[in-house]
């Protein structure tokens, strides 16, 4: 089933994650040394918003990493095989246009985007976002939050995402210039035509 993104209404649970660490104007930090921070601090999901504000969550639980690392395992066996571009895990970050810095669950950029980017500077926050982003809901994570982040990445030039809720089953689609669908208990779902041949099998992930 696909719905419109005007019928789908987010809840309005909270559970009051993430912590949000306020540092303007008192701490201003570069890429590095958020990077670095991320590093010594790696038991926390550390990302920084166009506020500059740092949000912080606790690792997921075993069985979101175990999905994650399904979904994860399943965009990796398509990109090696497609040739095209990179997939990344949930612990790539990247600096968008808007100044966030954001590690998606999942996500895909071509080879023709990465070759902008120097070698030295693939090794820190990349500074682009990816062409392709999915994020998968936690039990500590709410609906609302995710969606808005979501559309966050499409702002930021991402050309498709994908958000998964578990529980209940749905999947909603993110694509740039389009209205958002929910997928409701969907077996697979497709990545073309920006990913041509990808279809992730959502039974091996939830």
């Amino acid at each position: 089933m696909q719905t419109a993104s005007e019928n789908v209404e987010a809840p309005t649970d909270s559970t009051g994650l993430p912590l949000v660490l306020r540092l303007r104007p008192v701490i201003e930090l570069s890429d590095d040394q958020l990077l670095a921070l991320c590093e010594i601090n790696h038991e926390l999901w550390i990302e920084r918003n166009a506020q500059g504000e740092l949000l912080l969550m606790p690792p997921a639980g075993f069985e979101t990493s175990g999905e994650n690392a399904q979904l994860t395992a399943q965009l990796v066996t398509w990109a090696n095989r497609d040739g095209t571009g990179i997939a990344t895990d949930c612990s790539g970050g990247f600096r968008l246009p808007n100044g966030a810095m954001r590690a998606p669950d999942a996500a895909w950029i071509s080879h023709a985007r990465l070759a902008s980017i120097p070698s030295e500077e693939r090794k820190k926050l990349l500074p682009l976002c990816p062409d392709f982003v999915v994020e998968l809901r936690s039990s500590s994570d709410t609906l609302r939050d995710l969606q808005a982040k979501l559309e966050e990445w499409i702002a930021n030039g991402a050309q498709l995402g994908w958000l998964l809720d578990p529980r209940p089953r749905q999947l909603y689609v993110y694509r740039a210039g389009a209205p958002v669908l929910r997928l409701d208990n969907p077996v697979t779902v497709s990545g073309d035509p920006l990913l041509p041949g990808f279809v992730l099998d959502l039974q091996q992930v939830c």
